[in-house]
């Protein structure tokens, strides 16, 4: 892939890389590197890159720099930072190098909608959304390329093109992919813009006291593990501001049915700031939530927990509603994803023995 067509996948999302939702194995990936000699004269940093990245343009890597992907010393700057002696400049995106092209593979799609421009994909759990470390074959992306396998502008290897968001591999629902760069450019910006309209349902540990609430943390890796985030201080240093609202639906005594609503779309966010404030996403190993954090200490209890963990051994969470501008209409859409089996299975467990419960009492 040429620096060019990088920097294309850059201006395509028009939008921080982290701000999607990724799967466990993502985040930023290094494609470029360069460390600033002890003799470097103060230079803006975009005219710095024109001169080592010969086959693109300025105005793509301001974009680029505007859209969080060029870094100095490990933080995101903008095109008129000035680059100093020995600092090191990289440009990070939110898929690795590819070694190969991908591969289409006829793996079943269950798409919501879909015309000239994108569709929507009801993603299940499990099914990793793009090829990654230790997944680069199987993925949802391999299946959008036998999909569209036939259409002749579509090129699965062109970052201006594809999925315009993720979700974690054992998170289901609704996702959206642009066929056009023009869409894709659109609808990047309406995630960049916070203007799409994303429900999540979950069930999470603990009986939640408010009917409704909002956490506000910065999220970034976790220092002592890797594959997971942390949440630190609004306004820290450390990680990128996130913002989740979440609204009480069903109580179950020891497990709780909520809707979240996204400001922003960090990596493991809903995941991480439940976590956050003592309520872990039922069945979440990441998080803790594959133990029996609330209940009775009793036998029977413990092997009524169980007995839900194993009917939805991922984390129980889906993204249940997604909201956007079409992008050539302009039209407003909005698709809807029921509860997947084995979520649906586990609330109606809890349910039941809620019911139960309260019948005794």
């Amino acid at each position: 892939m040429n620096d060019d067509r990088l920097l294309r996948h850059a201006e395509a999302l028009n939008a921080p890389a982290a701000d999607f939702p990724a799967d466990e194995n993502a985040g930023l990936y290094e494609h470029f590197r360069l460390v600033c000699d002890k003799g470097q004269q103060l230079l803006r940093v975009d005219k710095y890159l024109i001169d080592h990245l010969p086959d693109t343009s300025r105005n793509r890597i301001q974009q680029a720099a505007r859209a969080g992907f060029i870094h100095v010393n490990g933080r995101p700057v903008k095109p008129n930072y000035r680059v100093k002696p020995f600092d090191t400049v990289t440009l990070l995106l939110d898929r690795p190098r590819f070694e190969t092209t991908i591969e289409p593979e006829d793996i079943p799609l269950d798409i919501v909608y879909e015309d000239s421009h994108l569709l929507v994909v009801d993603k299940p759990a499990g099914l990793v959304v793009h090829p990654g470390c230790g997944n680069w074959t199987g993925t949802l992306v391999n299946a959008l390329a036998w999909h569209l396998r036939d259409n002749p502008t579509f090129d699965i290897n062109d970052p201006s093109v594809g999925l315009v968001h993720r979700i974690d591999k054992d998170t289901s629902g609704l996702l959206v992919a642009a066929k056009t760069p023009e869409a894709k450019t659109s609808l990047g910006l309406q995630f960049f813009n916070k203007t799409t309209r994303r429900l999540y349902h979950t069930l999470v540990w603990g009986n939640i006291a408010e009917a409704d609430g909002r956490i506000e943390g910065n999220i970034g890796r976790d220092p002592k593990d890797r594959l997971k985030m942390s949440v630190f201080p609004p306004g820290s240093p450390e990680g990128k501001s996130a913002v989740t609202h979440y609204r009480t639906l069903e109580r179950f005594g020891y497990t709780t049915l909520v809707e979240c609503r996204l400001e922003t779309g960090r990596t493991h966010q809903i995941r991480a700031h439940m976590r956050h404030i003592g309520h872990p996403l039922f069945s979440d190993a990441r998080y803790g939530g594959d133990n029996i954090l609330f209940g009775q200490r009793s036998a029977s209890y413990n092997a009524f927990a169980r007995g839900a963990l194993a009917i939805c051994p991922r984390q129980a969470l889906h993204a249940r509603t997604l909201g956007f501008r079409h992008p050539a209409t302009q039209e407003e859409m909005d698709f809807s994803s029921p509860l997947p089996e084995d979520f649906l299975a586990l609330v109606e467990k809890w349910r039941g023995y809620y019911a139960h419960v309260l019948s005794k009492s």
